[in-house]
C-alpha cells in the first residue's frame, strides 16, 4: 500500500474512541505520525502502546482552557511542527428543547464549540507562519440540516460551520487548507445504550455508517493537491433522508 503521509505530524482531539480513532488509524497506515488528544491517560497509553511507534499520547482536558492554549509545545515535542490538525472531540445532546437541561447543554456547547474554537486557534498561528497546514473539523450533516430532534446539537454545529467558514478565507491565503466532514449516524459511543437488536437492525437496512467511513472522507480530504481543498464532505447513509 502506497502511503501518502510519510512523516508528516498530525493531532486529533478526541482520539481516544469513535471516528477519531479510525482518523488516527488511517493516518498511521498512511505513514503519519500522529498525537492522540484525549483526557483519560490509560486509554490512551494502551492505545499507543498497540499502534506502534508513530503514536503518540497527550492527555488534555479539552475544558480546560489553559491546558489547550499552551498544548502545541507539547505536540511539538513529540512529532516536530505540525502539519494537520483535526478538531474532532465533541458531545451530543439530542431531544425537545423544552425538556432538555440547560446545564448539560453548556458543557456540549463548551466542547463542541469554544474547545474546538480554541484549540485552533492554538495551532494556526505556526502554521501561518510556515505558510503550509491542513484543519480538519469534525462537523456533522446537522450542521447544514437543522435536525428537529437534536436542536442543541445543530446549533453547535452551526456554529462550528460559521467559524471554519470565514476563519478558511482568513487563512487560505497563506496555504492553509481548512475543511469539514459531516457525517449522518455513526456506530460511535454515542449509541452505545442502543438495544443490540436495534443496532443490528439499523446497520442491516443501511441507517447506520462505521467510523472507518468517515475516516476514509477524511484521508480523501488530507491527499488531494495542494492547490485543492475540499470544504465540506457530508457523507450519509443512503437510507438517511435530511
Amino acid at each position: 500500500m502506497s502511503q501518502r503521509l510519510i512523516g508528516k505530524p498530525a493531532a486529533i482531539t478526541g482520539a481516544a474512541s469513535g471516528i477519531g480513532l479510525e482518523c488516527t488509524r488511517i493516518l498511521l497506515e498512511e505513514g503519519a505520525k500522529v498525537v492522540l488528544i484525549d483526557r483519560v491517560e490509560d486509554r490512551l497509553n494502551q492505545l499507543c502502546d498497540e499502534l506502534g511507534e508513530n503514536a503518540h499520547p497527550l492527555v488534555i482536558d479539552l475544558l480546560d482552557g489553559p491546558q489547550v492554549s499552551s498544548m502545541l509545545p507539547r505536540i511539538e515535542a513529540l512529532v516536530g511542527p505540525l502539519d494537520i490538525f483535526h478538531a474532532n472531540a465533541g458531545a451530543y445532546v439530542g431531544g425537545a428543547a423544552a425538556e432538555g437541561d440547560p446545564d448539560v447543554w453548556d458543557r456540549m456547547l463548551n466542547l463542541n464549540i469554544n474547545a474546538a474554537f480554541r484549540s485552533v486557534q492554538t495551532v494556526l498561528p505556526a502554521m501561518i507562519e510556515r505558510k503550509s497546514g491542513d484543519v480538519i473539523f469534525t462537523s456533522s450533516v446537522a450542521g447544514v440540516v437543522p435536525v428537529v430532534w437534536e436542536p442543541i446539537y445543530t446549533a453547535s454545529k452551526f456554529a462550528v460551520q460559521a467559524f471554519l467558514h470565514s476563519t478558511r478565507r482568513q487563512v487560505s491565503q497563506y496555504g492553509i487548507r481548512m475543511g469539514a466532514v459531516l457525517p449522518g449516524p455513526v456506530v460511535t459511543a454515542l449509541l452505545d445504550d442502543w438495544p443490540k437488536e436495534k443496532m443490528e437492525e439499523a446497520l442491516a437496512n443501511g441507517s447506520l455508517m462505521q467510523p472507518r467511513e468517515v475516516a476514509e472522507a477524511v484521508l480523501f480530504m488530507l491527499t488531494r493537491p495542494r492547490g485543492v481543498v475540499i470544504r465540506d464532505m457530508v457523507i450519509l447513509p443512503n437510507s438517511v433522508d435530511l
